[in-house]
């Protein structure tokens, strides 16, 4: 085997071939780590040394190997489907609230309904009851959509306010079109 230091491969120093241990006694003629780092004590030397794996290396915590390098490029070699050490991974957040997005959308359908002579903005009224409810199990369950139910809850009391004055106006031009005298219109034949 030759040295990877003599065949130009550049990687990590303390990966680099070490002389082989040299048995000292009859204790020692079991299976030797090819390299054992000075610095860790009796925490590595209480762990049975399986063959074929280098023993414990402080410099790489949960690994058996330092990241495996292109020798050309110098870049990390990763496993097909993972992201390269250092890319951020996305998480899912958390989900959006169902109610507060159908409060929304009633209310908004309770503001269109306003050019129906202003009463199908009582519906907005229903929209504006589903984004309370909705702002209140976003507070409990910690989902998202806090934005969606205040759109209701603003639009739904609006459009219901706007149905109530508008349904006010209509009965007033009602009694005031009963109470006009029929006879201004009559022509007399």
């Amino acid at each position: 085997m030759t040295d990877p230091q003599q065949s130009g491969y550049s990687g990590d120093p303390s990966w680099q071939a070490q002389p082989p241990a040299q048995p000292t006694g009859p204790q020692d003629q079991g299976y030797q780590p090819m390299y054992q780092d000075p610095t860790v004590q009796a925490a590595t030397s209480a762990q049975p040394y399986q063959p074929g794996y280098p023993a414990a290396d402080p410099g790489y915590p949960n690994q058996a190997y330092p990241a495996a390098t292109d020798p050309i490029s110098g870049q990390p070699v990763m496993a097909p489907g993972y992201p390269p050490p250092g890319y951020p991974v996305a998480t899912p957040g958390p989900s959006t609230n169902g109610l507060s997005i159908a409060a929304m959308v009633v209310a908004i359908v309770g503001a269109l309904g306003l050019c129906g002579y202003g009463l199908g903005g009582y519906l907005g009224a229903v929209g504006a009851i589903m984004g309370h409810v909705a702002s209140k199990q976003i507070r409990e369950r910690g989902e998202s959509g806090e934005g969606f139910a205040k759109a209701g809850i603003i639009v739904g009391w609006i459009s219901t306010a706007i149905a109530v004055l508008a349904t006010i106006a209509i009965v007033i031009f009602f009694v005031w079109l009963a109470n006009q005298p029929s006879s201004s219109y009559d022509s007399g034949y």
